[in-house]
């Protein structure tokens, strides 16, 4: 009996910890959009880089679980969430009342203010609805700046890209007169060949109601236990210097922003 009983304790504690190995072996498929450096982009292999990236290994490392990732285009990667091609999104996607009727979001991992970039010689000279009355702007279709661009500019024209890359092209190219996007992002492709040709008009003040208060992760509605373990370890990765280290490795000054 007591060979029996000590068979089958081996054998519930081998199952125990079998339990704890595929508890620590979870896999979390990341969405993202590989197409909005240095945010996130897909690179000529087909490798996906850039901060939201590194910022989601850094999560993962922290949660103790693998991390895959899908590029999904930007117009359907809510409905890809819902639908189950991922198990979250981490893809600069800003937090807005709208969104999160149909997602839920995680606080706030990043806050930069969006901007206006033109052609170097461009007569434009602020960022206010006057400044750019009867320009023509291109914006990413589907995003806060392309909702913000549509609520202010109303005496301009406002047009929309599926990506960042197709309206910055149309810039150089001089198919429209300026950009609305985030400064990170339009300061990135500055510091480009392809971005020699402008230069940044200035930073917008965000509208809290538009913009929301910063990027946040996103999950399927219902789903607080992994919103809380993503909250913790955005903090986690605040306190102990990781997220500092990412943040240096893109920008020279903090993209967390302030307290919202």
């Amino acid at each position: 009996m007591r060979i029996a009983l000590r068979i089958a304790l081996a054998a519930s504690a081998a199952l125990l910890t079998l339990g704890v190995a595929q508890a620590q072996e979870k896999t979390l498929r990341i969405g993202t959009e590989g197409a909005y450096p240095p945010f996130n982009n897909l690179t000529a292999d087909g490798k996906l880089e850039g901060f939201d990236i590194d910022i989601a290994k850094a999560l993962c490392d922290e949660m103790k679980v693998t991390c895959t990732f899908v590029a999904q285009d930007w117009d359907g990667i809510i409905p890809a969430l819902q639908a189950g091609k991922f198990d979250a999104i981490i893809a600069s996607m800003s937090i807005t009342p709208e969104r999160a009727e149909k997602v839920d979001f995680t606080n706030k991992y990043y806050n930069t203010p969006p901007a206006i970039v033109a052609p170097k010689d461009s007569d434009i000279k602020g960022v206010t609805k006057e400044d750019l009355a009867g320009k023509t702007i291109g914006v990413q279709g589907s995003t806060t700046h392309f909702n913000y661009s549509t609520a202010t500019y109303t005496d301009s024209t406002i047009k929309p890209y599926p990506t960042a890359q197709e309206y910055q092209l149309d810039l150089a190219n001089g198919r429209v007169d300026a950009v609305n996007d985030d400064i990170t992002v339009l300061e990135g492709w500055l510091a480009t060949p392809d971005g020699a040709c402008c230069k940044l008009i200035g930073a917008i003040t965000p509208d809290i109601k538009i913009h929301g208060p910063g990027a946040g992760i996103a999950v399927r509605k219902g789903e607080t236990e992994l919103v809380n373990q993503f909250n913790a370890a955005i903090d986690a990765i605040r306190a102990n210097g990781k997220y500092k280290e990412i943040n240096d490795k893109y920008f020279k000054y903090d993209v967390y922003g302030g307290e919202s």
